[in-house]
């Protein structure tokens, strides 16, 4: 099975759950599951001329490249559609479908007056030159020219996509509509009617929402914020984001990773290696070249939250992506205290990433990274979902029952959507807001969401995923009446 048949059959099964013990009935189910609008499609794109050994280099053949696109329109009940747009190779439709069906929750869950959309193609953008990557966009622009507008359906960046992409879409569909409409899309440029605050929306949701969840949880969790772990799958515009304003907001963020792997920084003066007693030298510094000897990993087996904070150091974030740009990877950026050297930096996998001991951890990645093979090594007692769809149904339930709060991606990174609400509506009255003004909406969006799923989690004894599609299914099926 396909990761994303996967992930489109537990976005169903988990409505249709959720709508069974709300006692709903069959024809209402498949309005909430089914699709109003599958819209699929082959176009040609020209890619850029090569010479070849039959040809002189003033005659250079001129190629054309077949391509498959999606524009799935799931849910209007509650407005006009909006999701993003994803340029990758293992694009699929369930996938499309699967990530249009989200929106029309999350839109719901936002308490934003949106329908849920998604388009895709597949296509890996790495491999084509920029001037390719623009035909793409104005290609595909104009399959879907007739299916959009500001008050039917809103596209928007998504995976491998952004505000340059989103530039060339928006001068080819006001070319073929004749007249302007920065309205039709979200996460345009500053200049063309972008909303200031957008590329940090997500991740700032993110965080808006996990320190909502530690306020109510105070009781619980009573060490401070300054004293949590973090661990960040993902160092993308969402990944990093969260991961620096995490940081910001006084958490201790031990760990982050990107396609490649991830990196740590061990503190050398930790007490906990020479209480562990696991090496004979007392040079602290020959200790550190040992543990990265693979005794490291070990002694991560055994080891609690508690020690962890401990024993790895916070990163540094925005040093780290500077480092990153400068070498294009993660590898040797072991940043920390406004220092990047080696002295103490290990690497590790994205599975072990997984694995840590941490007190949070943000899958801000991939879909179904967390599933039935490492379900059992998981060690955080938060998920924060930052990607759509990072746990599968079997590993959700197994970590649900042993007590692990997991925040749904339907709430957690609903940040990019409503200051993409935000933006539309600013495009619509011609006036445009402040950075500190739009943040301070996104803030008081966010909370707002939470504390509704938050009080009907509370109410009802469920987790958070399931009230959280509780809300969403209430609000459309109010809608749909």
């Amino acid at each position: 099975m396909s990761q994303g048949q996967k992930m489109l059959e537990s976005a169903q099964a988990l409505i249709r759950k959720t709508a069974e013990s709300m006692k709903l009935g069959e024809e209402v189910i498949n309005r909430l599951i089914e699709p109003e609008f599958v819209h699929e499609f082959a176009f040609a794109v020209m890619m850029d001329p090569k010479n070849d050994e039959n040809t002189s280099s003033t005659q250079a053949t001129k190629k054309f490249k077949v391509f498959k696109g999606w524009r799935i329109q799931h849910n209007s009940a509650l407005g006009p559609y909006k999701g993003g747009i994803r340029f990758h190779p293992e694009t699929t439709r369930e996938e499309v479908q699967a990530l249009a069906t989200l929106m029309t929750i999350k839109c719901a869950v936002a308490g934003l007056p949106f329908g849920g959309a998604k388009g895709g193609v597949a296509v890996d953008p790495k491999t084509l030159s920029e001037s390719e990557l623009q035909r793409l966009s104005q290609e595909y622009v104009k399959k879907i020219a007739h299916l959009i507008g500001e008050d039917i359906d809103v596209p928007a960046p998504d995976v491998n996509t952004n505000s340059k992409i989103i530039a060339w879409m928006i001068d080819e569909y006001e070319k073929i509509k004749g007249s302007k409409s920065p309205a039709t899309f979200t996460g345009k440029p500053i200049s063309m009617g972008g909303s200031l605050g957008r590329t940090e929306a997500t991740g700032a949701g993110g965080v808006i929402i996990l320190k909502a969840l530690l306020e109510k949880l105070s009781s619980k969790f009573k060490v401070q914020s300054s004293k949590l772990t973090v661990a960040v799958q993902g160092f993308g515009n969402v990944g990093y984001h969260f991961a620096k304003l995490a940081a910001e907001a006084g958490f201790k963020v031990v760990a982050v990773s990107d396609s490649k792997g991830g990196i740590i920084k061990i503190n050398p003066k930790s007490e906990i290696l020479t209480s562990k007693q696991i090496l004979n030298s007392n040079d602290q510094e020959e200790k550190v070249k040992e543990l990265k000897n693979r005794q490291f990993k070990n002694l991560l087996d055994q080891l609690g939250q508690l020690e962890i904070r401990n024993l790895l150091l916070p990163l540094d974030i925005p040093l780290i992506a500077e480092c990153k740009k400068a070498k294009g990877t993660l590898a040797g950026c072991y940043c920390a205290g406004g220092v990047c050297d080696l002295k103490g930096g290990q690497t590790i996998s994205n599975e072990e990433l997984l694995e840590l001991p941490v007190d949070i951890l943000v899958p801000a990645a991939l879909e179904n990274v967390i599933n039935e093979k490492n379900m059992k090594k998981i060690k955080a007692k938060i998920i924060v979902e930052m990607a759509n769809g990072p746990i599968t149904q079997e590993a959700y339930e197994y970590l649900t029952e042993k007590g692990v709060i997991i925040v749904p991606d339907v709430l957690a990174n609903a940040g990019g959507v409503t200051v993409s609400y935000l933006e539309w509506v600013q495009n619509k009255m011609r006036y445009y807001w402040t950075e500190e003004e739009v943040n301070e909406k996104l803030e008081r969006m966010m909370k707002r969401a939470f504390e509704v799923i938050w009080k009907k989690s509370a109410l009802k004894k469920i987790p958070l995923k399931q009230a959280a599609f509780e809300v969403a299914i209430e609000r459309i099926i109010s809608a749909l009446q």
